[in-house]
């Protein structure tokens, strides 16, 4: 699960769990926004923006960030532990990895957009056990058997 940022004047965030890698090089990330969805139009207008990939944890951030009603602008950051955002937006204090990303290319995805972002900065905490949903709820990964194969 990852939470989608944009700062500057009027910041905003959003739950987004359709993201991934594109390229090595030039490193891009993808992620999908309805289209219908202020943050589509938030994307479009941004030159940068950021996304944090959430720790185990933080369903609570991933659930606070897909309610509509929460507050606009800086205001809906006031109820989670993020710290304050660059121009590309808030990083979080618990996530497992934080991707500062600018602007690549957008694409048609019928009913979604799919914005493409070149990564300009990535800090990540590999001992920081990621954020999952799967099957209508969040759920922790299994740990790997030791020594080798199953």
């Amino acid at each position: 699960m990852t939470v989608v940022t944009v700062g500057g004047a009027s910041p905003r965030g959003m739950t987004a769990n359709s993201f991934t890698s594109v390229s090595l090089d030039p490193a891009l990330v993808l992620l999908c926004v309805g289209r219908d969805a202020v943050m589509n139009r938030v994307l479009a207008e941004a030159d940068t923006f950021a996304v944090s990939v959430l720790g185990a944890g933080q369903e609570d951030v991933a659930r606070h960030f897909a309610d509509r009603s929460r507050p606009p602008g800086a205001a809906q950051f006031d109820a989670v532990d993020w710290l304050p955002g660059g121009s590309a937006g808030a990083p979080d204090r618990g996530a497992a990895a934080h991707f500062e990303c600018a602007r690549w290319r957008t694409y048609d995805g019928g009913d979604h957009t799919i914005h493409v972002g070149r990564v300009l900065a990535l800090d990540a905490l590999p001992d920081r056990e990621p954020l999952v949903f799967h099957g209508g709820r969040f759920r922790r990964l299994a740990p790997a058997p030791r020594g080798g194969r199953p």
